[in-house]
C-alpha cells in the first residue's frame, strides 16, 4: 500500500513546504514538491491506494480463447441473462463490460457505475445497443470487433441470397412434409442480375465481392465509402435512388441510427423494381416490418430474408416469420465456430489494450486512428500527456487554467498532421492531476469545454524531413501564476516545449530557457546564479542519499547571469535532501516534479 500527500488544489503554494500530489491512475502517478524562500504552514491530506487487477464483467457468451485472454490480465466475472436493475447494480464494480447485441447498455449503465466504467466492448460490429452519448460524457471508450466475423456475416448473407432465389428452404419444409412440388419452387438465376449492396463497408464489400463472383453485376450505395476502392473490386457506387430503383436484389449491411431507422419504407418500396428480393443481415431496425409485409402482399417485393428483426427474438406468432415468402434465421451472422473465437479474441485483445491505456484502433466514440498512425504518433503521445502534467504542476493558484496554446513544429503539412490524438493527451495531462476526472481521447474535448478550458493550437511550418511527423511540441497556459516563475516565458505564459529524441520524450525548453532532460522518472528544476560548482553540489547532495541522477543539462541566458538546472533522477529524493538543495546560496528557487 502507497500513501500520497494531496493538497487541494484551492490552497495557495506555501513558501518552503513540498507537495505530493496524488496519483490518478495506475498508468501515471504525479507528484509535485515545490520550494520557495519564505516559509509557512500548509494542512495536507494523506490518501491510500493500493492496485489490484481490474474487473471484466462479460454479460453474454464469449468463447473460451477471449475469456482466458481477460482472465490472464483481470478479474473475470460471467454473467448472462442479467436484468437491466441487476447490471446497474453489478456495474459500480466493474472497470469494464463486454456485450454482444442483447444487453442495453443505456445511460442508467453509465450512472450507476459511478465513473468506474472505463471500457465497453461489444463483441461483433454493431454499436446500436450502446448509448455512446453517454459513454463519451463518463468517459467511458467504447470498442467493437469489427472484424473477426466479416467474413462470416458476408458468407451468410449469399447463402441467404441464393437460399431465397432458389426457395431452398420452402422446399426443404416440403420435402420433409412429404410433398414432392418441383414445380411451386421455381427460383430465378442469379447470373446478370444487378445486385444493390446498401452500405459498402467491411461486410458490404465481402457480400460484393462474392456476388461478382456468382456473375452478378454489383453496385452499392454509401455516403462514405471512397469511389476508387469499390471501382477497385468492380462496383459502381449509385445514388440511394438509384441503387433501389435499378435493383433486382438488395442486400442491407449499413447500421442502424437515426438516418437508417426504417430507411425502407412504403415510399422506397414504391419505388422499386417490382418483383425484387431483399436480404437483411444489418439491423432490423432498418426495415419498417409492416411496411415490408405491404411490399410483399402487394407483389412489389417477391421475397425477403432476414436474419435480423426490429425485436428479437420477434413474436412467435409474426407475421414476417409465418410469411411463406419469406426465409427467417435466428441473427446467425457472426454464428460460426471459426468466427466466435475470433471475435472473442478481437474484442479481448481490444478491452485488456484499453485497460492498459493503450490507444484502440477499434474505438467507436473516439476519432478513428489507423494503426500506422498510431505506431508513428507513439512517441509524441507519451511527450504530449509529460508536457501537459509538467505544465499544470508549475501552476500556482489564481482563478485556475482557462487559456492554452499548443503550438506543434513540423515539416508536414496541415492534411499530413493528425494532432487530435495529441491535443487529448495534453488536455489529460492538464486535467487529470487536478480532478478526479479520469481523462481519453474518447472525453477530452468534452471535459475541457464543460471545465471552461479553451485549447488553441497552431502548426509552425518548418524545414524539416516530412519522415518524422513532429519536431517539436509546447504547451502554454496563459494567465495563471507559477510555483515557478522562471517557467514564465516572454509572452506571459507558462511554457515547456519537448522534443522526442531516439524514441525517448525529452524536455527541451522551460520558459525562456533551453533545456535537455529526458522525461522518465523524476525532474528537478533549479534556477541559479550561473557559477562554478553548481552541478557538482547539487549531485553531491543527490549522491548523498543514494539518488541516482540518469540526466543533467543547464541553460543559460548568458555566462555569469541567470541559468535552469535540469536533473533527471531516478529515484525521488527525500524531503531533507530537497531542503538541502534549497538552502544552496545560488539557487533562486526550484521544483521537483514526479511525472
Amino acid at each position: 500500500m502507497a500513501a500520497a500527500i494531496f493538497t487541494p488544489p484551492n490552497l495557495k503554494a506555501s513558501p518552503t513546504t513540498w507537495l505530493r500530489s496524488r496519483s490518478l491512475s495506475t498508468t501515471f502517478g504525479v507528484t509535485s514538491v515545490y520550494f520557495r524562500r519564505r516559509s509557512e504552514n500548509r494542512r495536507c491530506l494523506v490518501v491510500y491506494s493500493m492496485d489490484s487487477k481490474p474487473t471484466v464483467l462479460v454479460a453474454e457468451k464469449l468463447g473460451e480463447a477471449g475469456l482466458e485472454l481477460l482472465k490472464d490480465f483481470a478479474n473475470v466475472d460471467c454473467a448472462y441473462n442479467l436484468s437491466a436493475e441487476e447490471l446497474c447494480t453489478k456495474i459500480s464494480l466493474c472497470d469494464a463490460l463486454i456485450v454482444r447485441s442483447g444487453t442495453k447498455v443505456n445511460r442508467q449503465v453509465f450512472e450507476a457505475s459511478g465513473g468506474r466504467l472505463k471500457v465497453v466492448g461489444r463483441a461483433g460490429v454493431g454499436i446500436d445497443n450502446v448509448d455512446l452519448a453517454a459513454a463519451t460524457e463518463y468517459g467511458c471508450l467504447v470498442v467493437n470487433a469489427p472484424t473477426a466475423n466479416t467474413v462470416a456475416a458476408a458468407e451468410h448473407g449469399i447463402a441467404l441470397l441464393t437460399a431465397m432465389a432458389r426457395n431452398v428452404a420452402q422446399a426443404d419444409a416440403s420435402i420433409k412434409a412429404g410433398q414432392w412440388q418441383r414445380n411451386k419452387y421455381v427460383g430465378v438465376s442469379l447470373v446478370g442480375k444487378t445486385l444493390a449492396v446498401m452500405g459498402f463497408g467491411k461486410v458490404g464489400s465481402e457480400v460484393a465481392r462474392r456476388a461478382r463472383g456468382l456473375g452478378m453485376h454489383v453496385i452499392a450505395h454509401d455516403p462514405y465509402a471512397p469511389a476508387d476502392r469499390a471501382r477497385a473490386i468492380g462496383v459502381t457506387l449509385v445514388s440511394f435512388e438509384e441503387a433501389i430503383a435499378s435493383a433486382d436484389f438488395i442486400s442491407l449491411h449499413m447500421p442502424l441510427t437515426p438516418a437508417t431507422s426504417k430507411i425502407l419504407n412504403d415510399d422506397t418500396f414504391a419505388k422499386m423494381k417490382k418483383g425484387v428480393r431483399i436480404v437483411n443481415v444489418a439491423r432490423g431496425g432498418v426495415i419498417d416490418e409492416e411496411a415490408l409485409l405491404r411490399a410483399i402482399d402487394s407483389g412489389t417485393v417477391a421475397q425477403a430474408a432476414l436474419d435480423v428483426f426490429t425485436v428479437e427474438p420477434p413474436p412467435k406468432d409474426s407475421k414476417l416469420v409465418q410469411s411463406d415468402k419469406i426465409i427467417a434465421t435466428p441473427h446467425l451472422g457472426a454464428s460460426t465456430v471459426e468466427a466466435q473465437e475470433g471475435v472473442a479474441i478481437e474484442i479481448a485483445e481490444a478491452v485488456v489494450g484499453a485497460l492498459k491505456g493503450e490507444l484502440a484502433a477499434t474505438s467507436v466514440n473516439a476519432p478513428m486512428v489507423p494503426a500506422e498512425v498510431l505506431a508513428e504518433l507513439k512517441p509524441y503521445v507519451e511527450l504530449a500527456e509529460k508536457l501537459g502534467r509538467l505544465a499544470v504542476q508549475l501552476v500556482a493558484g489564481g482563478s485556475g487554467m482557462k487559456t492554452v496554446k499548443i503550438t506543434y513544429g513540423s515539416g508536414r503539412t496541415g492534411d499530413d498532421l493528425d494532432t487530435r490524438l495529441l491535443r487529448a493527451m495534453i488536455t489529460k495531462g492538464l486535467i487529470e492531476p487536478v480532478s478526479a476526472v479520469f481523462i481519453n481521447l474518447v472525453n477530452a474535448d468534452y471535459t475541457a469545454k464543460r471545465r471552461g478550458l479553451s485549447i488553441t493550437e497552431e502548426r509552425i511550418p518548418l524545414d524539416a524531413p516530412p519522415e518524422d511527423p513532429l519536431t517539436f511540441i509546447q504547451v502554454q497556459i496563459a494567465h495563471v501564476e507559477s510555483y515557478f516563475p522562471t517557467a514564465i516565458s516572454d509572452s506571459g505564459m507558462v511554457t515547456v516545449e519537448g522534443r522526442v529524441k531516439d524514441g525517448i520524450p525529452h524536455l527541451t525548453k522551460v520558459g525562456t530557457f533551453e533545456v535537455d532532460v529526458s522525461l522518465e522518472g523524476s525532474i528537478i528544476l533549479c534556477r541559479q546564479v550561473d557559477q562554478p560548482g553548481m552541478v557538482g553540489k547539487v549531485a553531491s547532495i543527490l549522491g548523498e542519499e543514494n539518488v541516482n541522477v540518469s540526466f543533467m543539462s543547464v541553460g543559460r541566458i548568458a555566462p555569469r547571469m541567470h541559468a535552469v538546472m535540469a536533473i533527471g533522477v531516478d529515484e525521488e529524493p527525500s524531503k531533507g535532501a530537497l531542503a538541502k538543495i534549497g538552502e544552496i546560496p545560488a539557487i533562486e528557487e526550484f521544483v521537483f516534479l514526479k511525472i
